[in-house]
């Protein structure tokens, strides 16, 4: 079974395209449960999911209320609910393309993977990830470091990444996808699948448009800490985190010239 963890906060325009698109999956639908965490929404997603509910009782659907708590939070309820042997994460603003969990799949069962994700709105692989065998380029701590790719939406993985990982950092509000990601790679096998089959924020970019990611000082913040917990983890030299901590000062400043521009 596939455990798919939908965190919501006020998504009301959104939430049931993200639903629809977990139903119209070209895998099996008998194969996924899914849990949506409502974070104190204040609008009508609460209704329209529990409306959803009701006229897809074919569809294991739970709906869990709680305060609200921040995405981390409402993602790690999410994950200790969770009873599959596989985990997928699906934002309430976003979309599956309808091969994308059959494709993923796929390499969790036949190859040696651990945790996949893929690309969105046109993405393409770029350094320092490159393609290799079946169209798979391998993910790792520092070229995390260098570039995060795979959002949360993309991404798929065993139970066992859960288990040897733990959950979210609920204590941090930005750049908390890299943070677990980066936790992760310490014990597992991470790829991204080089094919397009995630429909995210409405096909926004993903620096400096809206929501969290528009706050670019705090996303700073989110990125520095990351890069500090990983040297204090001994996982990185102090050579490696000057030389990345300097990239990564560098990268902000292009990116606050870029949505001036």
């Amino acid at each position: 079974m596939i455990s798919v963890i939908i965190p919501m906060y006020n998504a009301e325009k959104t939430v049931i395209k993200a639903l629809d698109s977990v139903k119209f999956q070209t895998y099996d639908l008998g194969e996924f449960e899914i849990i949506v965490i409502n974070d104190g929404s204040t609008d009508e997603s609460n209704v329209l999911v529990e409306n959803y509910i009701k006229a897809n009782s074919e569809i294991n659907i739970q709906l869990i209320n709680q305060v609200n708590s921040g995405v981390s939070k409402a993602r790690n309820t999410g994950l200790k609910l969770a009873k599959g042997d596989y985990i997928a994460l699906l934002d309430s603003d976003d979309e599956w393309l309808p091969n994308k969990t059959e494709r993923q799949m796929f390499f969790l069962k036949n190859k040696e993977v651990d945790f996949i994700t893929a690309l969105r709105n046109g993405e393409k692989i770029w350094f320092p990830y490159k393609t290799g065998e079946n169209n798979l380029a391998k993910m790792s701590l520092r070229k995390l470091l260098v570039r995060v790719d795979g959002q949360t939406s993309t991404s798929i993985f065993k139970r066992k990444v859960l288990e040897n990982t733990g959950f979210f950092d609920e204590n941090q509000k930005y750049s908390e996808d890299a943070n677990y990601w980066m936790k992760i790679s310490k014990n597992n096998r991470m790829y991204i699948l080089a094919e397009e089959l995630v429909f995210t924020g409405g096909g926004k970019k993903s620096f400096g448009v809206s929501g969290l990611s528009a706050n670019l000082p705090e996303m700073e913040k989110g990125i520095q800490k990351n890069l500090n917990e990983m040297y204090e983890s001994k996982r990185i030299s102090y050579f490696e985190y000057i030389l990345f901590f300097l990239f990564s000062r560098v990268k902000f400043f292009v990116r606050i010239l870029k949505t001036k521009i």
